[in-house]
């Protein structure tokens, strides 16, 4: 049994309101964890502009390097 079937079954041995409380946590921590990445991303992506590493672009250039994908 892997660690996600055991944790599953953990779970299972709650009752609704505590499954519904835990989903919540979950769902807060996520939101959370994600927002912290899109942080970090930002910050990198600063530093790459601020050492020239990025270079400005318009909207039109980059929706043109987009669809060319």
């Amino acid at each position: 049994m892997n660690n996600i079937d055991k944790v599953l079954d953990s779970v299972m041995q709650l009752d609704y309101t505590e499954r519904e409380l835990l989903l919540e946590i979950l769902q807060r921590r996520q939101t959370e964890a994600r927002r912290k990445e899109i942080a970090r991303n930002a910050g990198t992506a600063k530093t790459n502009f601020a050492n020239g590493k990025i270079k400005t672009q318009s909207a039109d250039e980059i929706i043109k390097k987009l669809n060319s994908l």
